[in-house]
This record gives structure tokens, sequence and C-alpha cells, in this order.
């Protein structure tokens, strides 16, 4: 449970109507499967799965229902060991009337039971003939051997060891209706909601109780395990497929086809799910579940590593799935060129001017501004793309320079710097032989002189085109490559970069353009700063100097977009990407990342204006409001620890 992961199942066990001996038997086995050789240490058994769902007019019989109650007893007998909160259903008597009710066992204990609150009695579905309505009061009864068991919907179940593991039941039909008992269960601490269900199988039900399951645990922020009644249940008029669902915070992890296995295991991430709601601001919560009326019930659970099962998205910021990565795509490029058509419009600049280098970044800067120029009417020939041979520039690199700009319609400047610098060299007394950082930003803050002062003489703005991996690295010279009049790319990560490029040179049908696309792509990362080889090829390739992006642009999204701890992201990256990287290597970036994320600050507190695309970005006008000068020694000693 380390980290905040927690496994747990959905488990449709083997019933038979009426038979009580048979069902108890049955769900003690299921249960013990998914704890010993699972490792689950929360498991949610189906609606009424003692007894069988469709008891119908026997559910009077009181030879079912005393069965009911001893069949609860010796479940909790039997499950006594299990390292495991376990839920299960029942129909339970009190005070002469009829509740279906959810029992909460812990270490051979009754911790609770939780009676249904919404009754269907509609359709197929006659639950109103047997049935009360349970009330969000909690009282006590006996039942089951146990006494002042706690009954009633207003109950969580915390974890002693994983605070952040409080659990909430509601019952099947709960969640169908406008205002589900998990919503109070959410806003009172509850991080996990179980629903133990008999939802039977119609055509299209399965699809709509999938988003019905993932919507919930987007809306309360939650993790959702649904438990449905299988095909032993089915009788009659009605059949039950044990569709069983798991989702988090609206993601579906794991399930259950209809029909299938009637099992779901997967791994909860409560911690992420408790700093997700603390970052939400509009996530509402009561001070004290005492407060509205809830009662706690703790059970402690003994400490065990928490195998990972679960998909770890190695590219969080790009979809893996071809149709949705283009879908992405074109929705990235739309909220860049419509966000620089608007920033041209109000200014009422007719020109835009590009520092265009032949890679990556100023390639998409480039894409993005001729959309924008062509949503608003203005002929390209207003793009001004300056190209500006440095120490370091190749031919290739400036071939595609020139190459995409005509192909794009732009109009193509070159700028030769090397004559300037030099001459700033010898204003500063600079030994050119010296590669050192003075040598680097020189020519970077000489590029960007030309830039904004072209900008200047053709009444236009300079369109940057630092991405949000280099922000995050501060691998930008300040007040040079770090500034320009609109940072179309500020928060665009490196690995969807490519993406975005590669996605053009697929879809736009020119076969010019989307050869030098391809060549782009090729192209190795660099800044260009050093001289070229011997033979003319790049000789600084960035990802040597500051690490893999995929490996930065992973360390990003769980640190800016989840809060992540550096012991918990180091987990996740050794997991995601641990067959293409060794330990030693994800740690070492995993370091430079830190150490710059920390000390880069500065860079990002003054950034210029630029479309946020996604949901993680560093605009110290939106989502990063972090001191420039904060100390990183807390991260790096967890980092130190892992050694």
């Amino acid at each position: 449970m380390q980290d905040g992961f927690v496994k747990v199942a959905a488990v449709t066990p083997e019933v038979r109507v009426a038979d009580v001996a048979f069902n108890v038997e049955s769900c003690v086995a299921a249960a013990r499967r998914a704890c010993t050789e699972d490792g689950a240490v929360l498991v949610v058994l189906p609606e009424l799965c003692l007894t069988a769902y469709t008891c119908e007019d026997l559910l009077w019989q009181d030879n079912l229902l005393a069965a009911a109650e001893q069949g609860l007893a010796d479940f909790a007998q039997a499950t006594a060991d299990l390292n495991a909160l376990l839920l299960v259903g029942l129909p339970v008597r009190v005070n002469a009337k009829l509740y279906n009710c959810a029992a909460a066992v812990a270490s051979g204990t009754v911790l609770g039971i939780v009676p249904k609150r919404y009754l269907p009695t509609y359709n197929e579905f006659y639950e109103g003939r047997h049935f009360v309505s349970g009330t969000t009061d909690v009282v006590p009864i006996d039942t089951a051997g146990a006494l002042d068991v706690p009954f009633g919907t207003s109950q969580l179940f915390t974890c002693e060891e994983v605070p952040e593991l409080s659990v909430a039941v509601e019952l099947c039909e709960d969640l169908w209706v406008p205002e589900p008992p998990s919503i109070a269960h959410a806003k009172a601490g509850a991080t996990v909601i179980a629903n133990l269900s008999a939802s039977n199988a119609v055509v299209g039900k399965a699809d709509y109780r999938r988003s019905l399951v993932s919507g919930q645990s987007a809306r309360l922020i939650c993790g959702y395990i649904y438990a449905s009644a299988g095909a032993g249940e089915s009788t009659q008029d009605v059949v039950f497929s044990g569709h069983d669902l798991i989702a988090e915070n609206g993601r579906v992890l794991a399930e259950a086809k209809p029909f299938g296995d009637g099992r779901a295991v997967t791994e909860l991430d409560v911690r992420l799910l408790a700093a997700e709601r603390r970052r939400m601001s509009t996530f509402d919560v009561v001070v004290s579940p005492v407060q509205r009326a809830y009662h706690v019930s703790r059970f402690s659970l003994a400490e065990q590593e928490t195998r990972l099962t679960r998909y770890v998205d190695p590219q969080p910021f790009v979809p893996s799935d071809a149709a949705r990565r283009a879908e992405r795509c074109e929705d990235v490029f739309n909220i860049q060129a419509h966000g620089l058509a608007k920033r041209l419009q109000h200014t009422h600049a007719t020109h835009a001017v590009i520092g265009i280098s032949g890679g990556l970044d100023s390639t998409l800067a480039l894409l993005v501004t001729a959309r924008a120029f062509d949503l608003l009417g203005i002929d390209r020939s207003g793009i001004i793309s300056v190209t500006m041979p440095g120490f370091g520039t190749t031919d290739r690199t400036h071939d595609n320079a020139t190459k995409l700009t005509e192909s794009l319609g732009a109009d193509l400047r070159e700028v030769n710097i090397g004559d300037a610098v030099r001459l700033h060299f010898s204003d500063i007394g600079h030994d050119e032989s010296v590669h050192d950082v003075t040598y680097e930003n020189s020519q970077a803050r000489e590029r960007t002189q030309i830039l904004m002062d072209i900008a200047n003489q053709e009444g236009g703005m300079v369109v940057g085109t630092g991405d949000l991996s280099e922000l995050a690295l501060g691998w930008a010279t300040y007040n040079g490559d770090h500034m320009s009049m609109y940072a179309v790319n500020a928060s665009v990560p490196k690995t969807l970069v490519r993406h975005l490029v590669r996605y053009v040179a697929d879809t736009c049908g020119n076969p010019e353009e989307s050869e030098v696309l391809y060549d782009v792509l090729d192209t190795p990362v660099s800044p260009e700063l050093l001289p070229a080889t011997g033979d003319g090829k790049i000789s600084q390739k960035t990802e040597d100097l500051v690490g893999p992006y995929e490996l930065h642009d992973f360390f990003l999204y769980e640190v800016l977009r989840r809060g992540t701890s550096p012991r918990k992201v180091y987990r996740l990256a050794r997991y995601a990407l641990g067959k293409k990287y060794d330990d030693a290597t994800i740690l070492k970036w995993l370091r430079v990342f830190y150490r710059r994320y920390f000390a880069q600050q500065f860079k990002r507190s003054c950034l210029p204006d630029g479309p946020k695309v996604g949901s993680a970005a560093v605009s110290p006008r939106g989502d990063l409001r972090m001191p420039s000068d904060a100390c990183v020694a807390l991260w790096q000693s967890e980092l130190d620890a892992l050694d």
C-alpha cells in the first residue's frame, strides 16, 4: 500500500437462487481468491449475493432471511484471516421491515450495514414489493450474532494505516438516480465508492453502465468499484452478465466484460485522489463527517507491497491510439492557431516574425502561424521566416528551414549572425575559442534581438518557439529564445510537438511540405550553438545533455499535474519505462529534472503570453505559481534515500 496504491477487486461469485449455504461458500472462496491470489485489500461482491437478487417473494420467507443472517456470520468467521475490507450483499430485517443491504466485514467483524436508498419498482424490478428504503441516519442494530452494528447509509469505513482510503457504499439503483448517495459520501470524505449491484443485461446497457461509473468517478474524484450479479441469478425474464467495473477519476482501470470471468482487479491510487481534491477548489467538503451525521468505522490492514498491474502511460501527453492522437493533434493546433489569431487581430498586426532553425519547435510554430493567417484571411507572405545561421548551424537544418518556408508561401529572410556575435565577443572581451555558456547564449540573444527589431520594422510580432518541456527544465536562454511577443508552444510538451509535426506531415497534402517535415522529424534535437563536427553534422544533441525528453515529460506530468512525490515518480517511471531505461538512468535524469525544475523557475516567472492547450502548464498567470527561490533539499533528500 506504499505510495497510496490500494489493490481492489470487484468479483461476481457463482450463485444459486435461494441456496444460502452454497452462496456463502462461493462468496468466501471468491473473496479468498481475490485476497490471496490477487493481493486485494478491498473486495466488493454483488447485491444480495448471499441469497441471490432474484428470490422475489421468497424474501417473505423467514427461513431464507434467517439463513441470510446466519450466512453473514459464517462469512465473517470464514474470512477473519483475510487482510481486507469485504463488502457483501444480503437482505436484513430491522424492526419488522426488510432492507436490501451491504455488510462491511473486516477481521471477522461486521463493521456496518448499509441499506439501499433508492428502490426500483418499474419495468422488470419490483424491489418496493419486498424492501423499504434505507435512511441516512445511522442507528445500532443487532444482527448476525453481533450487537450494536451501525445501520444506515451515512457511513464511512476508513483504513487506519492509509487514511486516504475511506470507503462508502451505495447499491445499484442508488447510482442511477438524479442525486446518488455517493455525492454526500464523497463530500464527507469517501475516496472510494463501492456499489453492490444486480443490474441485468439488456442491449446497450453495458455501455450506459460503463459511462455512469466512469462519469461518477470523475465528478466525485474518487475510485468507483462496481460489482454486478452474474449468470447464476438469471431466471424467468431476466439475465445477468457479471459486468464488473473499476474506475478512477473518470478512467476505467479494470473491467470484467459482460458474460466474462466476473473479476475486475486493479490498484486505486487513493493518495492521488486526495491530492486532486485538494487541487480542485470547487470540490465541496465538510470539515468533519460528524457534522453530516456520518458514522466512521475504522479497520486495520497489515502493510503489504502492492504490485502494480494498472496501465501507466509512458507518454501521458500523447494518446497511444492513432485516431485519438490525430484528434488530439487537431485540437491542439486549433487552440494554438486561434490564440495567435486573436492576438494578431487585437494588435492589428499583419506580420509575424519567426526564427526558423529547421528544428521541431520552430517548425511547429511556423505551421501554427500559417494556420492563424489562414483563419484571419491574411496572405502568408506576411509571415517573415528568419533563418539566422551561426557557429553551429548545419546544412541540413538550414536547408529544411528554407524549404519549409518556401513550401508554406512565407517570406524567407536570412541574417548571418557570425560577424555580429564576434563583434559582441570583442566588446565584452570573450575568447571565441572558449565554448562556454557565454559563447552559446550570445548567439541566442543576438537572434532574439534581430527578430524583435524586424518585428518593429514591419509592425509585426515575434512568435515564440520554445516548448513546455524546455521551460520545465529551463533549457532556454534568458531574454534570448526564452522571450517573444506570443509563445504558441509554451504549453506543448516535446513528446507532443513531435506528433503534431508528424500529423501535419501525414495530412497536409503537399508533397514538398511533407518531405521536409519528415526530415525535420529525423533530425536530432539541438540548439546548434556549438560548431558542427568535421563532416558537417550536429555536434550538440540536447538529449545527451539534459536527458531524454520521453523521461522528462513523464516526470513533468507526475510532478506538475499530479504533485507526485520523488519516490513515487521513480517507481512509476520504472514501471512504465523500465523496459527502455534501466534504474540508474531513470534516477540520474530524475535528479536532473528536480534540480533544474527548481533552479529555473525565475525564467518561468516572466514568460510571455501563450495559449494553454492541456492540463499541465507553467504560466505564472495560470497553472504554476512557484517561488523562484524555493529550495529543492526536501525533494532531493527523498531521491538520495532511493540510492
